[in-house]
């Protein structure tokens, strides 16, 4: 009898345990996260997000300094976090958006969390990663910090995994969505963003960027009162179509200037992140082999170059390829820029 009465009190001490130590729920500020993500290692930043040349020129500085990339550039003790988590889970689990700020504090804005809770939808944003933060020592690892100790803490549907941002932060939300496709399934881009193929953002490896033109959901939202960046949506767009890109869409908030999507519309953006792009595999492919004639016509030219001994011009060349095709243009324009 004795044996049982532990057993049954073991079990409750551990109900209690449990939860105890559940992740909690509602809006926290000053959240403060430790788990470390490989996603947010100097290598792997390096990777995905510079440029090869970029990232080459990187790694010779250092090699002959004797040193290399950090493992991790941020000392999560030291940095801040908002969280907002709807009471409920979805029957799959949460969705999640990764939120850049253009501010310098971490915040929920305003009205957003009715919206996140109807759609199951985790916030998460990271204070000191505004617009005056360094891009990649600290706007781009943050988010994916968040991003990283979310998913260690609460049930996710990974289909559901998304990167925002507003003005400033929505042009860095599109360069994480476009080197993390395997990530983020999607990206919201309010009122901020920049058209691929002038190097900023830079285009990422081969196999990244494939996932990205077939998979990726964009929904630009941004408001009609906003000229400066409904101009700049309108050429990030025309972009996507250059580059093979299948799933973006365009709204507009009709009655907004330059600010953070109203409820209304930011429930509409997250409908449009829940519906997957519908590519044409024929039209993506005949789009693809004409992107691979134009990288490789580009890089003809730069050997070209180098054959006739005009070293000068070739590395000028080379540079432009690099900026203009990023990844897709690797390794060969890496081999090229070390004499290959």
């Amino acid at each position: 009898m004795r044996t049982a009465v532990k057993f049954v009190l073991a079990v409750a001490l551990l109900a209690l345990g449990g939860a105890a130590r559940a992740a909690p729920v509602g809006l926290r500020a000053d959240v403060v996260f430790s788990e470390p993500s490989p996603l947010a290692s100097g290598p792997e930043i390096a990777r995905r997000l510079l440029s090869p040349l970029a990232a080459a020129q990187i790694e010779e500085g250092l090699a002959r300094s004797g040193r290399a990339l950090s493992d991790q550039s941020i000392d999560l003790a030291d940095e801040r976090f908002t969280l907002y988590v709807p009471a409920q889970a979805p029957p799959g689990g949460y969705g999640l958006l990764v939120f850049v700020p253009p501010w310098p504090d971490a915040r929920l804005p305003q009205g957003w969390a009715s919206v996140l809770d109807r759609a199951g939808v985790i916030f998460v944003s990271a204070a000191r990663s505004g617009n005056d933060a360094n891009v990649v020592g600290r706007r781009e690892p943050l988010a994916l910090l968040g991003l990283q100790n979310v998913l260690a803490r609460y049930p996710v549907d990974r289909a559901r995994v998304w990167v925002g941002g507003f003005s400033g932060g929505s042009r860095i939300a599109l360069r994480l969505a476009l080197a993390y496709p395997d990530v983020f399934k999607g990206a919201l881009l309010n009122a901020g963003s920049d058209p691929l193929g002038e190097g900023a953002p830079p285009i990422p490896p081969k196999d990244l960027f494939a996932q990205f033109q077939a998979g990726s959901r964009l929904v630009y939202l941004t408001g009609r009162q906003d000229e400066a960046a409904i101009s700049a949506d309108a050429a990030s767009l025309r972009s996507l179509q250059d580059w093979c890109v299948t799933g973006a869409v365009r709204q507009i908030s009709a009655f907004a200037g330059h600010e953070p999507a109203d409820p209304a519309s930011l429930a509409r953006a997250l409908a449009a992140l829940d519906t997957p792009p519908a590519a044409n595999p024929q039209q993506l492919a005949v789009c693809r082999a004409d992107l691979e004639r134009r990288v490789q016509d580009a890089l003809a030219r730069v050997e070209a170059l180098g054959r006739r001994g005009d070293r000068d011009a070739a590395k000028a060349r080379l540079l432009e390829v690099d900026r203009r095709f990023g990844g897709l243009a690797a390794p060969r324009s890496v081999e090229l820029w070390r004499g290959g």
